[in-house]
């Protein structure tokens, strides 16, 4: 049978296929048109900016931190390189602790490595790398460079570290820095140098690499960088080199700073001596002291209990943050107060009978019997205590407050370090917005009368006693303490004192001012100091001091025998050297120490023997027993007895400031 093919009906079903793919063809060509429009056109420098991007990397630079050098230009706080072996955890597919048992397979990690990662890691970001060991040999870095293909996210890297050749020696001056926490982070941001901050890691925590972080860290700098497709660098395109930071050049003697730290012993305290001419901290101790290379890369566990729950707390900056009373180191000033307000002539004496009466309160003398009659030089000369309850209780601890409050007492000196305390320079005013019960707002006329041997309420810092000592070495002239002298650009090698000019001058009468140096120079050669100043070549004037850290009942004597330690009274000196044209002006507090005139003062001759002559110490302080020296404070306590057998406060009471 013949079969008839309908050649038309063919014909147009072949022309419908035909149109039907032509309209697929142009609709599929419209749309990859319309996508090239798009591409190209309308989102041309969208796509550009980031193909750019994807092909050149912005590496920052960090600069190189400033360096930190004495007067003398020896070097305290450096910088090195050394390889670190970082982890990227964004980057690990496997366990961690897994990771790193491998990696210890290579190079030593030791359980403090681990811990201290741990905590790093909880403190940065995912994708941050975190150091799991630091400063690797270059045995190690072989070793694990040819075994690097097994640990992808980790890294061989290049870092400066910081160093502190000296270890506890002026720690507390220098501080230390860290890898940057959280809450630095956050306050970087906040800040308008965030951008500085771009690949760095570190910065200041504490002293001066804190204080003056901005100076020290430099400018960052950039590099754009040309990377392939598998994200390795190909070329460099620019460079824009990081600009290092300032270095700073300290007032403070490293070898004067050595040898009072060794002088100082076993022993707790503070000294800080001070040129009076220009300002220049010479000396800033802080006993005991510590180490800050640990805390450059996060100090351990162990270390840091040990340090932070010491009984002895060498975190504290006692210089800075240390309160104490006076003691008898106060008496040259309240002398002075006496002649320039009028209230005492040189030659004025009393009759001590070895005590003050004020109502029915009994003030003891350390003297019993007294000290017969006493003038001005000689009550300086001996410490008589009898003459100032006198005094003080003439004078009123307004007009007290008002005259020693410019020498700096019981104000913030504005030194260059953070967390200055103010203490206490106690006055009507003080009392009633430092107690909130209405019984405790009151002034009373006892409260007056220990002030006047420098313990009551009053409570100061040594470095409030050094600049008030250096203030009268310098005939009332005030000079702003401070321990960086100079900062120097770290390209251009320009220099910037910190404090050129006097900021104040107290107006007081020569006349006055040369009796009380005399007075203080006759406590060297014939009072309370003569012991320790004993062959000096060399003329200087001092006053020594004794505080109470407990309250001693009435009809007790103090014996240290029968104290625990933490007991024992409080040792402190102030003097200057020479004593015609004083160069150096320094005060010291021993904790615990005893009777000034037996440690405080011996230490401070160690210091002026060093100054003066360059002359090293053989061996350092020891507390001398009560009988061997001559005491300068009340050996029973300025205790005030009455029917109720209340105590006069002499150590500083739990108020707020």
């Amino acid at each position: 049978m013949t079969e008839f093919k309908n050649t038309a009906h063919e014909l147009r079903l072949f022309r419908m296929r035909l149109l039907a793919a032509s309209v697929l063809v142009l609709v599929c060509f419209s749309l990859l048109l319309a996508r090239f429009l798009w591409l190209q056109v309308v989102r041309h420098d969208a796509y550009a900016a980031q193909a750019e991007e994807n092909r050149i990397s912005v590496v920052p630079i960090v600069p190189n931190r400033g360096l930190i050098l004495d007067r003398n230009g020896v070097v305290l706080a450096r910088n090195y390189s050394a390889y670190t072996l970082e982890i990227t955890p964004s980057k690990i597919k496997t366990n961690i602790d897994d990771l790193i048992d491998e990696l210890g397979t290579i190079v030593e990690i030791q359980p403090r490595d681990r811990r201290r990662f741990r905590r790093l890691q909880e403190e940065s970001k995912n994708f941050e790398s975190v150091p799991i060991r630091t400063r690797l040999t270059d045995e190690e870095v072989a070793k694990f460079t040819a075994q690097r293909y097994r640990f992808p996210g980790v890294e061989v890297q290049a870092r400066l570290f910081r160093q502190y050749p000296y270890g506890k020696t002026a720690a507390h001056v220098i501080g230390y820095i860290g890898r940057i926490s959280q809450r630095d982070a956050e306050r970087i941001a906040d800040s308008d140098d965030e951008a500085n901050y771009n690949g760095t890691d570190y910065i200041g925590k504490e002293g001066l690499e804190k204080s003056y972080e901005s100076q020290l860290h430099g400018t960052t700098g950039y590099e754009e960088v040309e990377i392939s497709a598998s994200g390795r660098a190909v070329r460099s395109l620019s460079r824009t080199p990081a600009t290092p930071g300032k270095n700073l050049i300290l007032s403070i003697d490293i070898e004067l700073q050595k040898v009072v730290e060794e002088a100082f012993g076993d022993q707790k305290g503070a000294l800080v001596a001070i040129n009076p001419a220009t300002g220049d901290i010479l000396a800033y101790v802080s006993q005991p002291s510590y180490d800050p290379n640990l805390f450059v890369e996060g100090i351990d566990q162990q270390s840091w209990d040990e340090l932070n729950k010491s009984p002895d707390r060498p975190l504290l900056n006692r210089p800075l943050s240390g309160v104490y009373s006076p003691g008898s180191t106060y008496k040259p000033f309240m002398a002075l107060a006496a002649l320039e307000l009028g209230r005492r002539r040189p030659q004025d004496a009393i009759r001590d009978p070895g005590y003050f009466i004020l109502g029915n309160h009994r003030f003891r003398d350390d003297k019993e019997g007294g000290h017969g009659v006493v003038d001005m030089y000689r009550s300086v000369v001996i410490s008589c205590d009898t003459y100032y309850y006198m005094l003080a209780n003439d004078m009123g601890v307004n007009a007290i407050h008002d005259f020693m409050k410019p020498f700096g007492f019981g104000q913030i000196t504005g030194i260059d370090l953070e967390h200055e305390k103010r203490g206490i320079l106690p006055s009507t005013e003080w009392k009633r917005n430092a107690f909130r019960k209405p019984e405790q707002k009151r002034w009373i006329a006892g409260d007056t009368v220990s002030l006047g041997i420098g313990q009551g309420y009053n409570s100061f810092t040594p470095l409030q006693m050094a600049q008030a000592t250096a203030i009268l070495a310098n005939n009332g002239v005030v000079m702003k303490p401070h321990l960086v002298k100079i900062i120097e650009d770290g390209v251009t090698h320009e220099r910037t004192e910190t404090v050129p000019k006097e900021s104040y001058r107290i107006p007081l009468k020569q006349e006055n001012i040369d009796f009380i140096k005399r007075a203080m120079v006759g406590v060297v050669k014939e009072g309370t100091g003569a012991a320790a100043f004993r062959g000096a070549p060399y003329d200087s004037g001092g006053k020594t001091g004794t505080a109470q850290v407990v309250n001693i009942a009435k009809n007790q004597k103090y014996d240290s025998k029968k104290l625990s330690r933490i007991y024992h009274d409080n040792g402190l000196y102030i003097g200057f050297a020479p004593a015609d044209a004083p160069r150096i002006a320094i005060a010291a507090v021993v904790e615990n120490g005893g009777w000034g005139a037996g440690v405080a003062a011996p230490l401070v001759r160690k210091a002026m023997d060093y100054f003066m002559l360059g002359k090293r110490p053989n061996e350092p302080i020891k507390s001398v027993a009560p009988e061997a020296v001559s005491p300068d404070t009340p050996v029973e306590g300025p205790v005030s007895e009455d029917s109720g057998g209340s105590n006069t406060p002499t150590v500083q009471p739990d108020v707020q400031e």
